[in-house]
């Protein structure tokens, strides 16, 4: 009998383990931002960031939907009215072989950007090697934009 109760014991404790060790297998989707003027935040990321607009699938008026790479989005919503405050901890982080020309297209642009710790127009290092500079979009969101990895 004590054979019998320790195997059912360990039957329902393995079955109670397997049960919590559930994987969903995330993938990222997309980012939605909320926006006060579409049409300027849209000429923003496409004009700046040069990210391809692509069709708005909710079919929502205020809405505008650009492509981050296979399978990634980036959503405009304008049809929220409450203010959002976003502190630079909070940032959209894009990676690019062209961190020089997007440096200087900002430049060209007039757009001001700064290191990590806020140095007006410098670009951070970080201890990996990886080049970052920060900036906001019209309506205060912060952007990171970095350097590909040297391997």
């Amino acid at each position: 009998m004590r054979k019998l109760s320790l195997l059912i014991i360990t039957i329902l404790f393995t079955a109670s383990v397997c049960a919590q060790d559930t994987s969903f297998n995330f993938t990222f989707n997309h980012m939605a931002l909320s926006v006060k003027d579409i049409n300027r935040s849209a000429e923003f990321y496409s004009s700046v960031l040069k990210l391809r607009e692509i069709t708005n699938r909710s079919k929502l008026e205020g809405v505008r939907w650009f492509s981050l790479g296979t399978d990634k989005e980036l959503h405009l919503i304008s049809i929220i009215k409450e203010n959002v405050i976003a502190n630079k901890a909070l940032h959209l982080a894009l990676t690019t072989s062209s961190f020089d020309a997007l440096v200087k297209t900002l430049d060209k642009m007039n757009i001001a950007y700064s290191d990590w710790p806020g140095k007006p127009r410098a670009v951070n290092i970080r201890a990996d090697g990886v080049k970052q500079i920060f900036f906001q979009d019209p309506d205060g969101y912060w952007i990171e934009i970095n350097s590909v990895a040297q391997k």
